[in-house]
Protein backbone atom coordinates (compact mmCIF):
# COMPACT_ATOMS: atom_id res chain seq x y z
CA UNK A 1 0.00 0.00 0.00
CA UNK A 2 2.98 2.29 0.78
CA UNK A 3 4.67 1.61 -2.59
CA UNK A 4 1.76 2.32 -4.74
CA UNK A 5 1.15 5.83 -2.86
CA UNK A 6 4.67 6.71 -3.49
CA UNK A 7 4.49 5.87 -6.93
CA UNK A 8 1.04 8.08 -7.37
CA UNK A 9 3.02 11.08 -5.75
CA UNK A 10 6.48 10.70 -8.56
CA UNK A 11 3.72 10.99 -11.13
CA UNK A 12 1.81 14.08 -9.70
CA UNK A 13 5.66 15.64 -9.58
CA UNK A 14 6.52 14.69 -13.08
CA UNK A 15 3.20 16.19 -13.93
CA UNK A 16 3.49 19.33 -12.54
CA UNK A 17 7.21 19.85 -13.52
CA UNK A 18 5.55 19.21 -17.39
CA UNK A 19 2.93 21.86 -17.00
CA UNK A 20 5.46 24.31 -16.08
CA UNK A 21 7.79 24.01 -19.22
CA UNK A 22 4.89 24.13 -21.10
CA UNK A 23 3.79 27.51 -19.98
CA UNK A 24 7.59 28.79 -20.20
CA UNK A 25 7.34 27.25 -23.82
CA UNK A 26 4.60 29.14 -24.32
CA UNK A 27 5.72 32.16 -23.22
CA UNK A 28 9.11 31.54 -25.11
CA UNK A 29 6.61 31.15 -28.32
CA UNK A 30 4.66 33.97 -27.42
CA UNK A 31 7.65 36.08 -27.12
CA UNK A 32 9.48 35.12 -30.32
CA UNK A 33 6.19 35.19 -32.56
CA UNK A 34 5.34 31.92 -33.45
CA UNK A 35 1.73 31.30 -34.45
CA UNK A 36 -0.79 31.22 -32.48
CA UNK A 37 -2.75 27.75 -33.65
CA UNK A 38 0.52 25.86 -32.93
CA UNK A 39 0.96 27.01 -29.77
CA UNK A 40 -2.81 26.28 -28.61
CA UNK A 41 -2.28 22.98 -30.68
CA UNK A 42 0.74 22.15 -28.27
CA UNK A 43 -1.26 23.78 -25.16
CA UNK A 44 -4.24 20.96 -26.38
CA UNK A 45 -2.13 18.40 -26.53
CA UNK A 46 -0.17 18.45 -23.43
CA UNK A 47 -3.00 19.89 -21.07
CA UNK A 48 -5.08 16.90 -22.04
CA UNK A 49 -2.56 14.06 -21.04
CA UNK A 50 -4.45 11.62 -19.07
CA UNK A 51 -2.50 10.81 -15.77
CA UNK A 52 -3.95 7.57 -14.43
CA UNK A 53 -3.64 5.89 -11.17
CA UNK A 54 -2.69 2.83 -10.84
CA UNK A 55 -5.85 0.90 -8.77
CA UNK A 56 -4.41 -0.79 -5.79
CA UNK A 57 -4.22 -4.73 -5.68
CA UNK A 58 -7.29 -6.22 -3.96
CA UNK A 59 -6.02 -8.52 -1.09
CA UNK A 60 -7.19 -11.56 -1.14
CA UNK A 61 -9.83 -12.20 0.77
CA UNK A 62 -8.93 -15.02 4.17
CA UNK A 63 -9.21 -18.64 3.63
CA UNK A 64 -12.99 -19.24 5.27
CA UNK A 65 -12.38 -21.32 8.70
CA UNK A 66 -12.06 -25.34 8.69
CA UNK A 67 -15.66 -27.06 9.04
CA UNK A 68 -16.21 -27.98 12.48
CA UNK A 69 -18.80 -31.52 12.45
CA UNK A 70 -21.38 -29.69 14.45
CA UNK A 71 -24.52 -32.18 15.21
CA UNK A 72 -27.91 -31.37 14.11
CA UNK A 73 -30.17 -29.15 15.56
CA UNK A 74 -32.63 -30.89 17.69
CA UNK A 75 -35.68 -32.46 16.99
CA UNK A 76 -38.14 -29.78 18.74
CA UNK A 77 -41.80 -31.94 18.71
CA UNK A 78 -44.48 -28.94 17.88
CA UNK A 79 -46.62 -27.45 21.04
CA UNK A 80 -49.47 -29.66 21.78
CA UNK A 81 -52.97 -28.00 20.10
CA UNK A 82 -54.58 -25.48 22.42
CA UNK A 83 -57.95 -25.45 22.55
CA UNK A 84 -58.87 -21.44 23.16
CA UNK A 85 -63.14 -22.92 22.94
CA UNK A 86 -64.83 -22.11 26.08
CA UNK A 87 -65.83 -24.53 28.08
CA UNK A 88 -69.26 -25.87 28.66
CA UNK A 89 -71.71 -24.88 31.71
CA UNK A 90 -71.79 -27.76 34.01
CA UNK A 91 -74.66 -29.95 33.69
CA UNK A 92 -76.97 -30.18 36.96
CA UNK A 93 -78.64 -33.37 36.95
CA UNK A 94 -81.79 -33.47 39.21
CA UNK A 95 -82.29 -36.83 39.91
CA UNK A 96 -85.87 -37.63 40.64
CA UNK A 97 -86.84 -40.15 43.01
CA UNK A 98 -89.33 -42.56 41.60
CA UNK A 99 -92.62 -42.16 43.39
CA UNK A 100 -93.83 -44.09 46.34
CA UNK A 101 -95.65 -47.18 45.43
CA UNK A 102 -99.37 -46.77 46.78
CA UNK A 103 -99.89 -48.21 50.31
CA UNK A 104 -102.66 -51.30 48.94
CA UNK A 105 -104.66 -51.75 52.65
CA UNK A 106 -105.91 -54.87 53.05
CA UNK A 107 -109.21 -55.34 55.00
CA UNK A 108 -110.47 -58.78 55.96
CA UNK A 109 -112.70 -60.06 52.87
CA UNK A 110 -116.15 -60.28 54.08
CA UNK A 111 -117.74 -63.37 55.50
CA UNK A 112 -119.89 -65.44 52.80
CA UNK A 113 -123.31 -64.90 53.00
CA UNK A 114 -124.77 -67.66 53.83
CA UNK A 115 -126.12 -70.18 51.57
CA UNK A 116 -130.09 -69.65 50.64
CA UNK A 117 -132.38 -72.21 52.29
CA UNK A 118 -133.36 -75.05 50.87
CA UNK A 119 -136.26 -74.36 48.33
CA UNK A 120 -140.01 -75.48 49.69
CA UNK A 121 -142.85 -76.67 47.60
CA UNK A 122 -143.33 -74.23 44.96
CA UNK A 123 -146.62 -72.08 44.84
CA UNK A 124 -146.85 -71.56 41.59
CA UNK A 125 -150.13 -71.96 39.59
CA UNK A 126 -151.93 -70.79 36.73
CA UNK A 127 -155.46 -68.56 36.42
CA UNK A 128 -158.63 -69.91 36.94
CA UNK A 129 -161.90 -68.74 36.55
CA UNK A 130 -164.05 -67.57 39.47
CA UNK A 131 -167.30 -67.90 38.93
CA UNK A 132 -167.54 -68.90 35.44
CA UNK A 133 -171.78 -69.76 35.27
CA UNK A 134 -172.45 -66.44 36.38
CA UNK A 135 -170.85 -64.05 34.29
CA UNK A 136 -170.76 -66.68 31.33
CA UNK A 137 -174.55 -66.22 31.48
CA UNK A 138 -174.75 -61.99 32.27
CA UNK A 139 -172.32 -62.34 28.86
CA UNK A 140 -174.83 -64.51 26.66
CA UNK A 141 -178.41 -62.62 28.42
CA UNK A 142 -176.68 -59.41 26.47
CA UNK A 143 -177.11 -60.74 22.98
CA UNK A 144 -177.09 -58.28 20.24
CA UNK A 145 -180.33 -56.52 19.36
CA UNK A 146 -179.70 -57.14 15.47
CA UNK A 147 -178.43 -60.37 15.78
CA UNK A 148 -181.13 -61.71 17.82
CA UNK A 149 -183.76 -60.05 15.76
CA UNK A 150 -181.93 -61.69 12.67
CA UNK A 151 -181.96 -64.62 14.60
CA UNK A 152 -178.22 -65.14 14.00
CA UNK A 153 -176.48 -67.79 16.45
CA UNK A 154 -172.79 -68.51 17.26
CA UNK A 155 -169.87 -69.42 19.01
CA UNK A 156 -166.82 -67.02 19.65
CA UNK A 157 -163.63 -67.97 21.03
CA UNK A 158 -161.57 -65.34 22.85
CA UNK A 159 -158.41 -65.15 24.19
CA UNK A 160 -157.55 -62.75 27.66
CA UNK A 161 -155.09 -61.34 29.62
CA UNK A 162 -156.00 -61.72 33.27
CA UNK A 163 -154.40 -59.20 35.87
CA UNK A 164 -153.02 -59.73 39.26
CA UNK A 165 -156.31 -58.46 40.21
CA UNK A 166 -157.97 -61.15 39.05
CA UNK A 167 -160.02 -59.03 35.59
CA UNK A 168 -159.28 -59.17 32.51
CA UNK A 169 -157.00 -56.05 30.77
CA UNK A 170 -156.91 -57.22 27.60
CA UNK A 171 -159.13 -59.37 24.75
CA UNK A 172 -158.89 -60.76 21.41
CA UNK A 173 -161.11 -63.15 18.96
CA UNK A 174 -159.35 -66.64 18.35
CA UNK A 175 -162.28 -67.79 16.70
CA UNK A 176 -164.65 -66.04 15.09
CA UNK A 177 -168.81 -66.97 15.12
CA UNK A 178 -169.24 -64.90 11.56
CA UNK A 179 -170.66 -62.01 12.98
CA UNK A 180 -169.03 -59.12 13.83
CA UNK A 181 -171.14 -57.81 16.27
CA UNK A 182 -171.41 -61.29 17.96
CA UNK A 183 -167.45 -61.14 18.09
CA UNK A 184 -167.35 -57.71 19.28
CA UNK A 185 -169.87 -58.38 22.18
CA UNK A 186 -168.10 -61.32 23.40
CA UNK A 187 -164.84 -59.58 24.42
CA UNK A 188 -167.12 -56.52 25.57
CA UNK A 189 -168.68 -58.79 28.25
CA UNK A 190 -165.76 -60.85 29.29
CA UNK A 191 -163.80 -57.14 29.78
CA UNK A 192 -166.90 -56.62 31.82
CA UNK A 193 -168.09 -59.29 33.58
CA UNK A 194 -165.39 -62.20 33.76
CA UNK A 195 -163.47 -62.54 37.13
CA UNK A 196 -160.54 -64.98 38.10
CA UNK A 197 -158.43 -66.30 40.27
CA UNK A 198 -154.53 -64.93 39.20
CA UNK A 199 -151.76 -67.12 38.13
CA UNK A 200 -149.20 -67.31 41.46
CA UNK A 201 -145.74 -67.66 40.67
CA UNK A 202 -143.57 -70.18 42.93
CA UNK A 203 -143.28 -67.98 45.67
CA UNK A 204 -146.90 -67.57 45.87
CA UNK A 205 -146.75 -64.08 44.30
CA UNK A 206 -149.93 -63.17 41.69
CA UNK A 207 -148.71 -62.65 38.32
CA UNK A 208 -150.51 -61.65 34.91
CA UNK A 209 -151.29 -64.57 33.14
CA UNK A 210 -153.43 -65.22 29.81
CA UNK A 211 -156.81 -67.22 29.44
CA UNK A 212 -158.93 -69.02 26.64
CA UNK A 213 -162.50 -69.92 26.74
CA UNK A 214 -165.67 -70.07 24.21
CA UNK A 215 -168.57 -67.67 24.46
CA UNK A 216 -172.03 -69.32 22.75
CA UNK A 217 -174.50 -67.45 21.69
CA UNK A 218 -177.61 -69.12 21.10
CA UNK A 219 -181.29 -68.29 21.26
CA UNK A 220 -183.53 -69.88 23.08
Amino acid sequence: MAYADQQMSTNKVVALVIVALIHVFVGYALVTGLAYEAAKKVINKVTTVDIKEEKPKEEEPPPPPPKEDTPPPPIVAPPPPINIAPAPPPVQTVITPPPAPPVVIQTAAPPPAPPPPPPGPSKARGVKPKGQGSWAARIQSNYPTRAAREEREGRVGVRVTVGPDGKVSACSVSGSSGSPDLDEAACDGMQRYARFDPALDADGNPISSSYQTAIVYKLN
